[in-house]
């Protein structure tokens, strides 16, 4: 009987150990390296603060994560820091030799007050202090041989003694527990240690955690197990993981709001015990635990439980709506399909079909047979096929039999009216399966048609519809035997799309791509643009047209950048109701254009990924609010030192300080969730920004005015609620500050009162230099009216002149002509000569052919015309005569010798005669004319 009782406890122990080892699927693990947080490996302690920042106890000192950036603090005596614990707005810290607490001031980094130094006794030589408990009014302070506590209100502190090793402090509701190694569970009251128990195992064990169970309490020890303490009896807690936790060393642990516990050990990673005292899941190293040692343990407000590793910080999402499953040795490989069938989970892959238990956790086993890319997946007629890159498969439990080796098995599916034949898509094109006696068979290829057939949909025409992201959609028609196509013809109506699908959901056939959703209209054969369900992705967020319709639960998929969307009916309409889910692809890790995603039970689906899957709980998805808050502002000069600015209050920077960078963060610790940050600078740049995962914006070189910054954030689709702003003000550069406005308009003033002067005495000089020579233009204008009045004398005189040259030549032809009538009559009276008393009469002629007084006045006449001519003559002729004078002045009116006769009372020859004597008197030469000669003189 001993026999059996032993060989089934050991058969329990195998089992439970397996299950606790083996791959299951697990909670989302953020991991935070060295290399993230910049400081030491091993992280002591963690708490978090009311702001939703966690704290870390670090080797190197004090930790802070805002959820986007790490923060350290160094310890304030360069040591080890222990313990941390963050109590209303003061994060308490104790290290070496040193303990104390630290507070944001108004740049939002944090000062360090220290408490020890207020001590009136010394601390004792080498103390840590590797636990801090806060307990209303009082903070309490362990090290290995002494308990301080401090008062908050008064800031007194009190020490309790030990004479042994102090190995914990624990807080069981309002009440202080404490271990004494060697002595056993002490509890402070009053202030003062009272012995709780000394049972020898809790002398001898050390206790990792002391929780509160009902009116008893739990007792966990670090390699004995847990315990029940009531009424002065200690009793070992018997519940079912006893027989797996005997295995383990446990170092951490702590009671979750939920009741369940989580357990840190030495060297086998995190143990969650349900409050049955079952174990849940365990994740170690191997399951993507950043290391196996954790020294500590925290819930935070979300329900996530950090750990404070040997080597690093993890985050474990226990509450998350994922639950991961790793395939960490790249055993499955890529998974493109899944389907549950017969109680079996089943997965394909690149490497194969595998399956296990549903909802077990046990190791994925590989079918035999089945090796090389697996394409799809199918439940048809109570049967699972498996669409291969060698044929097609019908499985059966753990085995899978060929029906069809036509290679690349894209889809089947049934078809209507024909509860023994399949269509099924293959590289080839499309092809019939039949089920016969034998079971089912490769029956005809549909022959015209040779595409590829990844997606296909049968319409309610008869018409088969094939989509090909590189050439289009296709309509077929085929003959009523299924062998051959009768006609085919290319869709018009949509585009050609890069990863884009055909499916069928509520008896519609969708076409997806780039561009949206297109939904078929039979009777017309046209696609029309469905703007609803468009909207399970848009052009900015497309990764893929791949849609994934789920009949049974009447939801209908899509995958886009940002998240995952699921569209279902409407509750209140004939709407349909489209939802999202904050998993961007870069943590999907999924291989695009070939996005899966299959119907486990309940609420819960399995996405298929590049790294194993992902199991999404839709009960789990609860809608959330996030807050943002501006970390840190921080100003400086052009290529200057960065300064921390007052948050508190709006800022007022010199012109030369207009450099200012913001840092803003998410307190977001969902290891599936992006935290995305938009911003404005009202003032400068009033739109809002891109959607960004930065979380610090800086500004170059802004000029002077009043700003306004504000920023907001999103996770997933769900924006804060609030936008954290902050005014500042950059001043005017100091020439055209207020002072030198002042100065300028001054100095304006007072130069235009100089100008003013200057121009006075200026335009009084131009003006007395205008009236003087305006006076001098008068004179000017003055003697020019006497020139012209002289001038309009000598015309006049002129005119007087011309009359009277006029007047000579009319006299001059008058004497002439008088002359020549004398002559005429003294002639004709010569002539007759008849009567004596003629002589008389030809005296008188002659008279008045001599009369000197004709000469006097063509003399009169010649001298108004030209006054100096004689005058000329005569001083450079001397020698000349008054006849000489006479006959010159007639050469000089330019007449003839036979004009001048006449006047002269001679003949032509005579005059002749006279010329000649006149030309030798003034001694010309022979060639020059006489009449030329007195012209020109």
């Amino acid at each position: 009987m001993k026999i059996k009782t032993y060989i089934l406890s050991f058969f329990l122990i195998a089992i439970q150990y397996s299950v606790c080892f083996s791959q299951d699927e697990l909670p989302p693990i953020e991991v935070f390296t060295t290399k993230d947080y910049n400081a030491g490996n091993q992280n002591w302690s963690i708490t978090q603060a009311d702001n939703r920042y966690v704290y870390v106890a670090n080797n190197k000192g004090l930790l802070e994560f805002n959820g986007a950036v790490w923060t350290l603090y160094n310890s304030p005596n360069e040591t080890v820091m222990r313990s941390v614990k963050a109590i209303n707005e003061r994060i308490y810290t104790g290290c070496y030799m040193e303990f104390g607490y630290w507070s944001h001031n108004q740049f939002g980094t944090l000062d360090y007050t220290s408490i020890s130094k207020t001590l009136q006794q010394p601390l004792i030589e080498d103390e840590q202090f590797w636990n801090i408990i806060g307990v209303d009014d009082w903070v309490l302070f362990q090290s290995l041989n002494r308990i301080y506590i401090y008062n908050i209100s008064n800031q007194t502190i009190k020490v309790i003694e030990c004479e042994t090793e102090i190995v914990k402090m624990y807080k069981v509701g309002n009440s202080i527990y404490f271990q004494k190694y060697g002595k056993g569970l002490f509890k402070l009251e009053n202030g003062l240690p009272k012995l709780v128990s000394n049972n020898e195992v809790l002398k001898s064990s050390r206790i990792v955690n002391v929780f509160q169970q009902g009116q008893s309490l739990l007792i966990h020890t670090q390699s004995e197990g847990l315990f029940v303490y009531n009424n002065d009896e200690l009793r070992k807690w018997n519940i079912p993981a006893n027989v797996q936790l005997s295995n383990f060393t446990i170092y951490s642990s702590i009671q979750l709001k939920d009741n369940s516990f989580a357990l840190g050990t030495i060297s086998n990673g995190l143990l969650h015990l349900t409050e049955n005292g079952i174990i849940n899941y365990s994740i170690s190293h191997e399951d993507g635990l950043g290391n196996n040692t954790v020294l500590s343990l925290m819930e935070d407000v979300d329900n996530n439980i950090w750990l404070g590793l040997d080597n690093g910080v993890n985050c474990v999402n226990i509450t998350s709506p994922f639950r991961i499953y790793n395939d960490i040795k790249g055993d499955l490989g890529t998974v493109y399909c899944s389907a549950v069938y017969n109680g079996n989970l089943y997965l394909g892959t690149n490497q194969g079909l595998f399956y296990k238990k549903e909802d077990s956790s046990e190791a994925f086993k590989f079918i035999k047979g089945t090796k090389g890319q697996v394409w799809c997946l199918r439940v048809v007629n109570d049967q699972l096929f498996c669409g291969h890159n060698m044929g097609t498969y019908v499985v059966e439990n753990d085995s899978a039999q060929l029906v069809s080796n036509v290679q690349g098995t894209w889809d089947i599916q049934p078809i209507k009216d024909a509860e023994n034949l399949l269509l099924q898509g293959n590289y080839n094109g499309l092809n019939i399966l039949e089920k016969t006696s034998l079971g089912w068979t490769f029956r005809n290829k549909i022959e015209g048609f040779n595409n590829s057939s990844k997606y296909f949909e049968q319409s309610q025409n008869n018409e088969i519809l094939v989509s090909h992201e590189y050439k289009g959609v296709f309509k077929i028609k085929v003959d009523e035997t299924l062998t051959k196509v009768i006609k085919l013809t290319k869709d018009s109506t949509v585009d050609k799309g890069y990863n884009s699908s055909l499916v069928k959901f509520n008896n519609s056939i969708y076409y997806a791509y780039k561009k949206g959703v297109f939904k078929y209209d039979s009777e017309n054969s046209t696609f029309q643009r469905d703007s609803i369900y468009s909207k399970l992705f848009n052009e900015q967020n497309y990764t893929s047209g791949k849609l994934i319709a789920h009949q049974n639960t009447n939801r209908l998929w899509s995958f886009s950048d940002k998240e995952l969307n699921y569209l279902t009916p409407g509750k209140l309409s004939h709407i349909p109701e489209i939802h999202s889910i904050a998993l961007p692809s870069s943590l999907r890790n999924e291989m695009t254009g070939y996005e899966n995603i299959s119907y486990l039970y309940g609420q819960k689906y399995l996405l298929g990924s590049s790294s194993g899957y992902i199991v999404v709980d839709l009960e789990k998805l609860k809608e959330r609010k996030f807050k943002i808050d501006i970390n840190t502002i921080k100003m400086s000069a052009l290529d200057g030192d960065q300064s921390a600015i007052d948050k508190s209050v709006s800022g007022n920077f010199e012109n030369k300080e207009n450099n200012i960078t913001f840092s803003y963060s998410i307190s977001e610790f969902n290891r599936y969730s992006e935290a995305e940050y938009q911003y404005q600078l009202m003032g400068i740049y009033d739109n809002w920004s891109s959607w960004s995962n930065y979380s610090e914006e800086s500004f170059k070189n802004l000029p002077y005015g009043n700003y306004t910054f504000n920023v907001r954030g999103r996770v997933g689709n769900t924006i804060t609620t609030n936008v954290a702003s902050y005014n500042f003000t950059i001043a005017k550069p100091w020439y055209i500050t207020n002072t030198m406005i002042v100065l300028y308009v001054f100095s304006v003033a007072l130069f235009s009162f100089f100008m003013h002067n200057v121009y006075k005495n200026y335009y009084k000089k131009q003006r007395e230099k205008l009236l003087e020579r305006t006076q001098r233009e008068l004179d000017l204008k003055k003697l020019e009216n006497e020139q012209q009045l002289m001038a309009f004398k000598n015309e006049k005189l002129q005119q007087d002149i011309d009359n009277k040259n006029r007047e000579l030549a009319i006299s001059t032809m008058s004497l002439i002509k008088k002359n020549e009538f004398l002559n005429n009559i003294k002639d004709e009276l010569k002539a007759a000569q008849e009567g004596k008393g003629l002589k008389p009469v030809i005296k008188i002629i002659d008279k008045n052919l001599n009369n000197t007084d004709d000469w006097k006045l063509f003399q009169e006449a010649f001298n108004n015309a030209d006054k100096d001519f004689l005058k000329k003559i005569k001083a450079k002729h001397p020698s000349l005569t008054p006849n000489d004078l006479r006959l010159c002045a007639y050469l000089r009116l330019n007449l003839s010798s036979k004009e001048i006769a006449p006047l002269l009372n001679i003949s032509p020859r005579s005059v002749e005669v006279k010329r000649y004597r006149l030309r030798k008197k003034m001694e010309l030469e022979h060639d020059v004319s006489l009449t030329n000669y007195i012209l020109d003189l």
